[in-house]
């Protein structure tokens, strides 16, 4: 049986945070929920055992501890928010997967705010050389956490990172929560992914697109 992995969750009670703690925590993994609220971080670490006793959770307000248990850390805050988690996280990090979720857009939502021919991910391997970045969760929303299937087939969910083994430890993460993981490439896919959730967005918020429907139809 495979060795209980401890997983950090840095912004662990904002939306995608929750969703991800809540959904992780049916798996054989020890959670940090990490966030600057120790006071709500705590409430929902209780409000996860209530439904699932035999949930490992824990709540913490230091990035740096928690970082420094963790096998993995998954950075679920804005990405203007992801150079100082950096900063804090760096020295403890090290050969540590690292899970960027973030996506780049701006202030309108209509553009992303990283340079050409780059990616929230592969900024965030910039400012931590030694771990091993992997995109991940930045084309599903926080809701299709609760509803990962469409007519009984796994959503499927998108993953980039440049070392294999890491890869293949967050296609087991995201098999936990509930989607399918499709290995998209190394990180610079994460480009793409990138590019990808601002036309979901953008689609939405013009057309009120469904995107469920739209991989329904792909899929048939």
């Amino acid at each position: 049986m495979r060795t209980t992995q401890s997983i950090a969750i840095i912004g662990a009670t904002g939306n995608m945070g929750s969703a991800l703690s809540r959904s992780l925590a049916a798996g054989n993994y020890r959670l940090l929920l990490c966030t600057s609220n120790l006071d709500k971080a705590t409430a929902m670490a209780e409000d996860i055992r209530k439904g699932n006793p035999a949930a490992m959770v824990e709540a913490t307000d230091c990035t740096m501890e928690a970082s420094w248990e963790a096998d993995i850390i998954i950075v679920a805050v804005p990405y203007a928010a992801e150079k100082e988690v950096a900063r804090r996280i760096r020295e403890v990090a090290n050969q540590k997967i690292v899970i960027s979720i973030a996506n780049p857009l701006n202030d309108t939502y209509d553009g992303l705010v990283t340079a050409p021919g780059t990616s929230a991910a592969e900024e965030l391997q910039k400012l931590l050389p030694n771990s091993k970045v992997i995109k991940a969760f930045n084309t599903t929303f926080a809701a299709d956490f609760a509803t990962p299937l469409i007519d009984g087939r796994q959503v499927d969910a998108f993953i980039a990172g440049n070392d294999g083994e890491a890869l293949q430890n967050v296609s087991e993460l995201v098999s936990t929560v509930g989607f399918n993981p499709i290995v998209a490439g190394d990180l610079a896919a994460s480009r793409t992914l990138e590019d990808m959730q601002l036309l979901l967005i953008r689609l939405n918020a013009k057309y009120d697109y469904n995107w469920r429907a739209g991989w329904k139809i792909l899929h048939q």
